[in-house]
């Protein structure tokens, strides 16, 4: 027998067992509990508005801010990473390396309640500002990263040809190599992104009022009123409307990258 013929014997023989998987669990499946205990519409519409103008909204806007913070400081690392003065290497290097390797939710709580109990320092906002300091931090020391492979990613003949027309080193990368950086870490930086999305589900540490909730800490305790799943499904769906386009987003933009190679 041909291996072509195998090949398609043994693909053929996959999809039949993942079909009959799929048939089993239809069938055994009990739907009039997994409806009422997950697919409730009462409890579903009981969550609207707010869902989408307190809890989605405060998600969007800790995002904004936090990837926007995170970014201005992931700039200055990687510039500092690849400076010629050693002590600014070591600071880079040392922030990078210390907060990857921390859980975010431990990063959250030292500057939530770390900073004001061991320094004094209080950060104003709230929930808000320690909330995008917190994920600032950490989503900045992944994004220091990435912006400095992108720098390195731009030729050296680039920054070879802007000294030789007299521009200074600094004049040079800001006007040259940062903008061609970022358009070669654009997928990349989206892709921190949506993971931020999904990172603001642990600001609920931090303390939440009613207005202030993000959409996991809503529907969490939304879940707790009414002792049923519902309120979980109708959060994954609205995390999912927020980060699908975006997800479309980075492949459209990498296939773009692909077809300029």
């Amino acid at each position: 027998m041909k291996k072509s013929t195998k090949g398609k014997i043994r693909r053929g023989a996959l999809y039949a067992a993942l079909v009959l998987v799929l048939v089993i669990l239809v069938v055994a499946a009990d739907w009039p509990t997994i409806q009422t205990a997950f697919f409730n519409p009462e409890i579903a519409a009981e969550m609207f508005p707010e869902v989408i103008t307190i809890a989605a909204k405060n998600t969007i806007i800790y995002t904004a801010l936090a990837f926007t913070f995170g970014l201005i400081l992931a700039l200055i690392l990687a510039l500092m990473k690849r400076s010629e003065i050693k002590p600014y290497r070591w600071i880079a290097t040392t922030y990078i390396e210390l907060f990857r390797g921390l859980p975010a939710l431990v990063t959250i709580i030292l500057v939530g309640f770390g900073l004001p109990i061991a320094m004094g320092v209080r950060i104003p906002g709230g929930t808000l500002g320690k909330g995008t300091v917190g994920l600032g931090i950490v989503v900045a020391a992944y994004m220091a990263e990435t912006i400095r492979a992108g720098i390195e990613a731009v030729p050296r003949g680039q920054m070879e040809a802007a000294r030789s027309l007299g521009m200074s080193k600094g004049a040079a990368t800001r006007s040259i190599i940062l903008p061609q950086a970022f358009r070669i870490i654009i997928p990349p930086l989206t892709n921190e992104l949506v993971i931020l999305i999904k990172d603001t589900s642990l600001l609920f540490v931090l303390g939440t009022t009613i207005a202030t909730k993000e959409l996991t800490k809503f529907g969490r305790d939304f879940m707790n009123d009414t002792f049923n799943g519902t309120p979980l499904i109708v959060i994954a769906l609205m995390y999912l409307i927020i980060t699908l386009p975006l997800t479309r987003f980075v492949a459209q933009l990498e296939k773009r990258a692909a077809r300029a190679r």
